[in-house]
């Protein structure tokens, strides 16, 4: 594994162990040459599985999007690292079990705002903003209105009050 320091063609593995959910081998490496030490990531892969966008236009699928996005939309909440991870290696072998080597990108989102509805409301509802790209308050009324009948302490408040 080439030494994202310097450069150098060869670094040595110094420990290896798997991540808590098991779906990832974490192994920490260190540079020979300039003494760098960094943290790669072994994954399996199932099969290559391309992206096909509203458009039509394809691209090569990337997981860490699906984690990007994901962490974006749970920016400052009280969500650890893990979740989030477990929650985007789900959607991947989802996707992967699926079969398909083409993958709707409105299928990927629906899968992402599925995860997010279970971790927290809150990242969802950022995350369905943009997904749902809402152009005018009342769109965004009628989908808060649908939220409200996931979150049983909001009926509940409701009802109450």
């Amino acid at each position: 594994m080439r030494c994202p320091f310097c450069s150098h063609d060869d670094s040595q593995v110094k420990d290896s162990r798997p991540t808590d959910d098991n779906a990832a081998i974490r192994r920490r490496r260190v540079c020979p040459a300039c003494g760098g030490r960094f943290t790669t990531f072994e994954r399996v892969q199932l099969r290559d599985m391309t992206v096909v966008k509203a458009g039509g236009r394809r691209q090569v699928f990337d997981r860490d999007k699906i984690l990007r996005s994901m962490q974006v939309a749970l920016r400052k909440r009280p969500v650890p690292i893990e979740d989030i991870e477990r929650a985007a290696s789900g959607i991947v072998r989802q996707l992967e079990a699926g079969g398909e080597a083409d993958i709707p990108s409105v299928l990927i989102g629906e899968r992402v705002m599925k995860a997010l509805a279970q971790i927290d409301l809150v990242g969802y509802i950022r995350y369905a903003s943009v997904y749902k790209d809402f152009r005018k308050p009342g769109d965004f009324n009628e989908f808060l209105d649908e939220v409200k009948s996931l979150d049983p302490a909001a009926s509940s408040a409701e009802n109450t009050g």
